[in-house]
């Protein structure tokens, strides 16, 4: 067995270990362990409770042992954006407030006031997101000025988990461009941005690409798990690991489904062009300093908590089942509405945006979820034709990966909507993007190009072709 190295993924609604290796040229690999995640209400803000999720990574590891298993290094993803301050003492400043909480309303603004839109977007080619962290930060400079004072280190949510486990410091890079302050083509903070907005530049640590070898554990950490280990660089963002899994890059638009929905295409440069900027596309840093040129859409984030207004009474397959049987409903909603971002009760907002519009009204669990699905696949198809508009091309595939591509209904709807091929899997792309970084940086695979290779022939992809009009209708609704 060649070296055997471990994932930790974590999303917004869960996590997991998974281990991995090469075996006979085939990417291998074994689930270890899993946990849940969810936002929590701490003085009015929503945050993450990242000191449990620290102590469900040492668990995982802990896990490791007791199956025999010694791993040779480790990498962590995580979602983009959010952050840590450290003090002088390399305590929190605070809590690690979500990007789901309100804080940053209005803010995009007030920075706009500072630095202009479009001068923003040629220097960053990084989306306006309302949540993005130059917004988190504008917002504790007009709230809580005296943090930002005391801070000392910034730490993105995977940076902190890694400055826990070894005691070092870094920023990687790919989470670091979701920040809007790294600029495009240098790769590297934009200290004209950082010095504009008031921020000590000096909280911002080293930019390191995935694949750098951070360092060993401390020496107590590897004493209590009875071994010691690497711990590697992947692409620290999971849509960045994630689309290290896509087994053809070319001719090829990817949906990263989870969550969220990050749709776009691999490129080797950032595209910053008014059209661009116009539609809201962004361009994040990737592994081999590609660049993901990408736009979020809401994705399952909505089915999720229609499950959780359920009280869980209906798995996901049952509401895809049950999607499918609600044939004759037919509403589209705008899915990347600012109100869906964080509602109170997702079905009711549901409800409500389609009496505010005059349309049909999804009363059962079949409706609503059938509402959802197509409404993705609309919102789809629409991103779909803004990629091809800048591009000056016709995309023929669709590469849906990420634990969505499961859902076989809504890649129907989507090869049916597009009418282009659909192609599904690999469901883990997240956790082997994370663990082909750390193989290539253990020389256990030459490039990302030999990653795609041994990724497209270790597991499984299914095809699904355009057949029947059903989302074509609907939408002329």
């Amino acid at each position: 067995m060649g070296k055997l190295s471990l994932a930790v993924d974590i999303g917004a609604s869960s996590g997991r270990l998974i281990a991995g290796h090469l075996e006979e040229g085939v990417l291998k690999l074994e689930e270890i362990y899993r946990f849940e995640n969810k936002i929590i209400k701490n003085l009015d803000q929503f945050c993450w409770d990242v000191d449990t999720l620290f102590m469900e990574i040492k668990k995982g590891i802990h896990e490791c042992s007791k199956r025999g298993l010694e791993p040779d290094s480790i990498g962590i993803d995580t979602w983009a954006i959010d952050f840590v301050l450290l003090d002088e003492y390399d305590q929190p400043l605070t809590e690690a407030v979500s990007y789901r909480d309100p804080r940053t309303a209005g803010m995009m603004e007030e920075v706009f006031k500072v630095i202009g839109k479009e001068q923003l977007y040629l220097e960053t080619g990084i989306q306006f997101l309302t949540f993005n962290t130059i917004y988190q930060l504008e917002a504790l400079r007009r709230d809580r000025p005296e943090v930002l004072t005391r801070a000392k280190t910034f730490l993105m949510i995977p940076d902190y988990f890694n400055y826990l486990l070894t005691g070092k410091k870094s920023n990687e890079y790919t989470n670091a461009t979701t920040t809007q302050l790294v600029n495009a083509f240098s790769k590297n903070w934009d200290a004209d941005i950082i010095e504009k907005l008031g921020i000590n530049k000096e909280i911002f640590q080293e930019i390191m690409p995935p694949g750098t070898v951070l360092g060993k554990l401390k020496k107590e950490l590897a004493a209590d798990f009875g071994f010691d280990l690497e711990v590697i660089l992947p692409a620290t963002h999971d849509t960045g690991s994630a689309v290290v899994a896509v087994p053809e890059v070319e001719n090829t638009i990817y949906i990263s489904s989870g969550t969220w929905s990050l749709i776009g295409v691999e490129n080797r440069f950032p595209i910053c062009v008014p059209k661009a900027r116009q539609y809201n596309y962004t361009n994040e840093g990737g592994v081999d300093y590609r660049y993901r040129f990408l736009k979020n859409i809401m994705g399952l984030w909505m089915i999720q908590e229609v499950k959780r207004n359920y009280k869980d009474q209906y798995s996901f397959s049952e509401l895809v089942e049950l999607a499918r049987e609600a044939a004759d409903f037919h509403t589209i909603i705008n899915v990347d509405d600012g109100r869906f971002l964080k509602p109170d009760h997702m079905i009711a907002e549901i409800q409500d945006y389609c009496t505010e519009k005059n349309l049909p009204v999804p009363e059962t669990p079949g409706e609503i979820a059938k509402c959802i699905f197509v409404s993705l696949a609309e919102s789809y198809q629409n991103a779909i034709l803004e990629i091809e508009e800048i591009f000056e091309q016709e995309f023929k595939t669709i590469n849906v990966i990420g634990g969505g591509c499961q859902n076989e209904y809504l890649n129907q709807l989507i090869a049916n909507k597009t009418g282009k091929v659909v192609i599904a899997g690999p469901s883990e792309a997240t956790a082997i993007g994370n663990l082909a970084a750390q193989l290539i940086s253990l020389g256990e695979i030459g490039d990302l190009k030999e990653a795609r290779t041994i990724i497209k022939r270790s597991f499984d992809l299914k095809g699904f072709t355009p057949a029947g009009s059903e989302v074509n209708e609907e939408c002329a609704l």
